[in-house]
């Protein structure tokens, strides 16, 4: 078994892909033509993104969507890369919300934190291990 895509429920399936192209720099992959759900090539794992309503519909519980708004949910998206300090710039830039700069971190890797404009909580951060 593998971990095979990540979907995140949001309101707005066009801006959201939008952002996370402006705000870290990933290429639009496969979009549905209902613009219901789309993806982002962001490695061998693809980061998805579908409106809350077809989320809604596979089940018959409730669902929370993320807000700015409200506290952060206990998930987080971690995103690699060499320069942490550039990534959150653009990331800020692009219109995240700024939660914790670079930091060197004791395990050796230097690590941020942002929020996405849909609510979702971004790690960007070294590579383990190579600060």
């Amino acid at each position: 078994m593998k971990l095979g895509y990540t979907i995140v429920y949001v309101d707005n399936v066009a801006a959201t892909l939008a952002f996370y192209e402006s705000a870290f720099g990933f290429a639009r992959g496969f979009v549905h033509a209902s613009g219901d759900y789309g993806e982002l090539v962001t490695g061998e794992t693809t980061l998805a993104f579908a409106t809350i309503a077809l989320g809604q519909s596979h089940f018959a519980e409730p669902m929370q969507p993320l807000s700015l708004g409200q506290p952060v949910v206990g998930i987080e998206l971690a995103f690699v890369t060499d320069d942490v300090s550039a990534a959150f710039e653009r990331a800020c830039a692009a219109g995240a919300q700024a939660l914790a700069p670079p930091e060197l971190k004791p395990w050796g890797q230097t690590v941020a934190y942002v929020r996405a404009q849909e609510g979702t909580l971004i790690e960007l951060c070294s590579p383990v291990g190579t600060a």
